[in-house]
């Protein structure tokens, strides 16, 4: 014994069932990150874990971890296989084929889906572990006193956000992010980070405050702005999701006069020249 907990001695899986069992790290495919997915949706990601390639067999267990960062993975699930359906399905979350299967999510370990922080230094391209003999490399880092979410609101001095990480905070499951936006007039600053390219703008109560003013670019990518308009014609949405990203300048409380707020964006304007070089055309 080196004193460190390991993921089993949470669990408390006998050496029948470690035998028995599938542990399968979810990261990143190519395209998609799965821990970003988690952010949007945790149940998302059960369809990464249970898309098998023909690996999983019926009465199997699953332990389903996902990457953070570096070597931080966190534990989202524990299910048991209780049907292998012979008809190949293509995934799109994982980019391959593979047998779909039916699964139970194991009810006793729910308090530690989503809290449970395992590191692990993973220097192989095999994702899908038998548990027997892996299962003790599994040390666990943290256990958080809530489940993991992402998004914790970084004060309205820190809100930088990309195009994927704001639609996560307003599509996802943020009520602490999304008052504190819902609430508060702003000038905000989106940098085309392809270009170097700005545009100021400003959230005023005729518009819904922040997070309307800001959700209108998640629904269409440009919020009604005439060159952003242009933009997305010409490149298309994904450009604007690849790209973008959304920085609050200058915040103000909902008794601040509209025109004040609009007095500083017109500043902002004028201090980054974003009419003549950027995405503002007044």
């Amino acid at each position: 014994m080196n004193g460190k907990l390991k993921l089993n001695d949470l669990l408390g899986l006998n050496e029948e069932e470690l035998k028995n069992t599938k542990i399968r790290l979810n990261t990143y495919n190519g395209e998609t990150n799965p821990i970003e997915e988690y952010k949007k949706n945790p149940q998302t990601l059960l369809l990464w874990n249970y898309w098998n390639n023909k690996k999983y067999k019926e009465g199997q267990i699953s332990i389903g971890l996902v990457k953070m960062s570096n070597n931080c993975w966190l534990l989202f699930t524990v299910g048991i296989i209780t049907k292998v359906l012979d008809k190949l399905i293509y995934s799109e979350e994982n980019k391959t084929g593979g047998v779909q299967v039916e699964y139970k999510t194991l009810e006793q370990y729910s308090d530690l889906y989503g809290r449970v922080i395992i590191y692990y230094e993973n220097n192989s391209q095999q994702m899908f572990r038998n548990a027997e003999g892996f299962i003790d490399k599994l040390e666990v880092k943290e256990i958080l006193p809530s489940v993991y979410t992402g998004f914790d609101f970084p004060g309205y001095d820190n809100v930088c956000l990309s195009y994927s990480q704001l639609e996560t905070v307003i599509l996802g499951n943020y009520p602490s992010y999304c008052n504190a936006l819902a609430n508060q007039k702003a000038v905000y600053v989106i940098t085309d980070k392809n270009s170097g390219k700005l545009y100021i703008g400003s959230a005023t109560s005729d518009q819904g405050m922040l997070l309307s003013r800001w959700t209108s670019y998640i629904q269409n990518g440009h919020g009604g702005n005439v060159k952003l308009k242009e933009l997305v014609s010409k490149l298309g949405i994904e450009y604007v999701k690849q790209n973008f990203q959304y920085t609050i300048i200058e915040n103000f409380n909902s008794k601040v006069d509209d025109k004040y707020v609009l007095q500083r964006e017109s500043y902002w304007k004028t201090v980054f020249q974003t009419r003549k070089y950027g995405y503002n055309d007044n």
